[in-house]
């Protein structure tokens, strides 16, 4: 397993106090943004900037990534170019994302991570899951409401494609992360939405706001009694397992090879703090 990603921290690439306050927020991972958060005469100075203060940063335990602007336009293309002299950058985020991204990865050598948020996107989205590099997907129900001339508040509801994004990064080894949750003053909601979306398979959220990160890396770490099962579950699966038993029964429930994985996974984010 890769890194834990509870917590994705949007920050505008164009602003440098909330850049340099990153450090004191401790994300598991940031993406700071060359997007929908600057504005189209500003491309240019904030990559020129997000390029100059990266360099002068550290980043200890957090994951750099940023999100380009559409990759079939100029300034997505400038964006791409411009990261692969960046070290410190570990992850490119993918705005709409539509088909297979490798290329980007074979360009930059960086990890994938793309965003569904349109109609080809939902189409295409084994294609993306597949891609060279990408180690996350996740979804935008604005964009993708707005695209398909629907409503926003019926699609960030939609169980089919918030059941979706976690199915697909699952079957191909990625991670699924879940979408924004913009009222940023409803924090019962907010909690609400990462306890659901963790029981749908999701590791963890995006964020727009830094009193958001400390939840989310609390709902979506393991819980004790999930890392006791967990344990329990490896400890006697193995035993049995030597003995050329696949499945056994604990506490009255079949236990199979599934959910030997499904426990080991658990058991490796922990080590992973």
């Amino acid at each position: 397993m890769g890194m834990m990603r509870r917590s994705m921290l949007f920050v505008p690439a164009n602003d440098e106090r909330k850049i340099r306050k990153v450090l004191d927020i401790k994300p598991d991972s940031v993406i700071f943004d060359l997007e929908d958060s600057v504005p189209v005469e500003e491309k240019e100075n904030a990559r020129n900037f997000l390029l100059k203060i990266l360099k002068e940063m550290e980043f200890k335990n957090i994951e750099v990534c940023v999100r380009i602007n559409s990759i079939y336009t100029i300034e997505g293309l400038k964006d791409i170019i411009a990261l692969t002299s960046l070290d410190n950058v570990n992850c490119i985020v993918i705005p709409k994302a539509e088909g297979d991204l490798s290329f980007i990865h074979k360009i930059t050598g960086k990890n994938l991570m793309g965003i569904i948020e349109t109609p080809k996107g939902i189409t295409k989205i084994e294609e993306i899951a597949r891609s060279e590099g990408i180690v996350a997907i996740t979804w935008g129900p604005a964009d993708l409401a707005l695209s398909i001339g629907g409503n926003i508040e019926a699609y960030e509801s939609n169980i089919f494609i918030r059941t979706l994004i976690p199915i697909v990064a699952s079957a191909y080894g990625i991670d699924a992360i879940d979408k924004v949750y913009f009222n940023v003053e409803d924090i019962e909601g907010f909690k609400k939405e990462c306890y659901e979306a963790k029981k749908l398979g999701y590791v963890g959220k995006t964020l727009i706001h830094p009193n958001q990160v400390n939840l989310a890396n609390e709902i979506f770490k393991p819980t004790k009694e999930e890392i006791e099962w967990a344990k329990k579950i490896v400890d006697i699966y193995q035993e049995y397992y030597k003995k050329g038993k696949g499945a056994i029964k604990i506490e009255g429930k079949l236990i199979d090879y599934v959910h030997y994985k499904l426990a080991k996974k658990i058991l490796e984010k922990i080590r992973e703090e």
